[in-house]
């Protein structure tokens, strides 16, 4: 394909790159991720969690993660605060019997105190002391997570001097553990992976980016066009374009 094809495609890829949800369904059989972790962030969920428990999912997307574990509708509440997100989850989860509310502050939870037996979150926003409030004794935090590191290889192919979008917040599984630990919970499991993350065209590697805008500040094709050609090259000699992601995971128990 000559260059100004190239430039065209990739273009058409920033212009229509969005998400509903958390679907990368638009990208399937040109990019893999989270291929190779140590755990199964869904089988551990269902390791602690009983079909009588009250569940809450913070942060839930689009409510696909928490409506695959199936867990009685009249028992599950779920929170989100990025507005596309909000509108979706009204439209797919409240007429499910599921109680949804709308909530961006991880601090302040629209909860009451003592009231849920089990919190999941993944890939979401958090405070170790407001989990705290809103479990019952004994209660769960069974958490995924981002950590800082996460694409920051593939942040630099294309944005070098682009900031860390969550520098100094330590969000590394050493300091995290320590943050709930701190709060007044055990931690029962742990884990930490630094696993590939791979593009077969760069058409996928501008979508993803565009998506991803937090960490990838200020992309767009023309800014990093010398860049994008550079990782046009690179697919031609090695057909793929690879980075890490950076990934924790928790299950505290509130003492």
């Amino acid at each position: 394909m000559k260059q100004d094809e190239l430039i065209k495609l990739w273009k058409e890829e920033e212009k229509i790159a969005h998400i509903k949800g958390w679907d990368f369904s638009h990208l399937d059989g040109r990019f893999e991720t989270d291929q190779g972790i140590p755990w199964d962030y869904e089988e551990l969920v269902r390791k602690y969690l009983r079909p009588d428990m009250s569940l809450m999912d913070y942060d839930t997307g689009g409510g696909e993660v928490l409506l695959s574990f199936g867990h009685p509708y009249d028992k599950t509440s779920a929170t989100e605060g990025y507005p596309p997100n909000v509108e979706l989850c009204r439209k797919t989860l409240l007429p499910l019997g599921i109680d949804f509310r709308e909530c961006n502050d991880a601090s302040s939870l629209p909860f009451d105190d003592e009231s849920v037996d089990i919190m999941t979150n993944r890939h979401g926003d958090f405070d170790p002391v407001e989990i705290r409030r809103i479990l019952k004794p004994g209660g769960y935090f069974v958490s995924q997570q981002v950590g800082e590191s996460n694409d920051r290889d593939l942040v630099e192919m294309v944005l070098p001097d682009a900031p860390r979008p969550f520098e100094g917040q330590e969000l590394y599984l050493a300091s995290r553990k320590k943050a709930f630990e701190d709060a007044g919970f055990e931690i029962l499991e742990s884990g930490e992976a630094f696993t590939p993350i791979r593009f077969y065209d760069v058409g996928a590697f501008v979508w993803f980016a565009r998506v991803i805008e937090w960490e990838f500040i200020d992309f767009s094709v023309d800014r990093c066009l010398d860049k994008l050609l550079k990782l046009q090259e690179k697919i031609e000699k090695d057909g793929v374009i690879e980075g890490k992601t950076h990934r924790y995971m928790i299950v505290a128990q509130k003492k």
